[in-house]
């Protein structure tokens, strides 16, 4: 039986465990990949939706633990650039 993942409360903490636990002794399956953004964001959209689509999203993103601006960007993402 694999070990469980520890609750890391900073930046410092999670590069501490990296650099000195061997991760193939942990329980990842319920890792999420996370993709980070280093792209400038220079063009602005406006768009109007229902609002319950747009309370929806929020819930969602929230849900994931991100803005839901960065999640509606993922998933324009995903709509133009599909994962094979």
């Amino acid at each position: 039986m694999k070990k469980k993942l520890p609750t890391l409360k900073s930046d410092k903490e999670a590069e501490d465990f990296i650099e000195n636990a061997d991760l193939t002794e942990y329980d990842l399956s319920g890792a999420k990949q996370v993709r980070f953004e280093f792209q400038k964001k220079d063009k602005a959209v406006t768009l109007r939706i229902p609002e319950g689509l747009l309370d929806a999203v929020k819930k969602t993103a929230a849900h994931e633990r991100m803005p839901y601006q960065r999640f509606i960007r993922m998933a324009l993402e995903k709509a133009v650039h599909p994962v094979k």
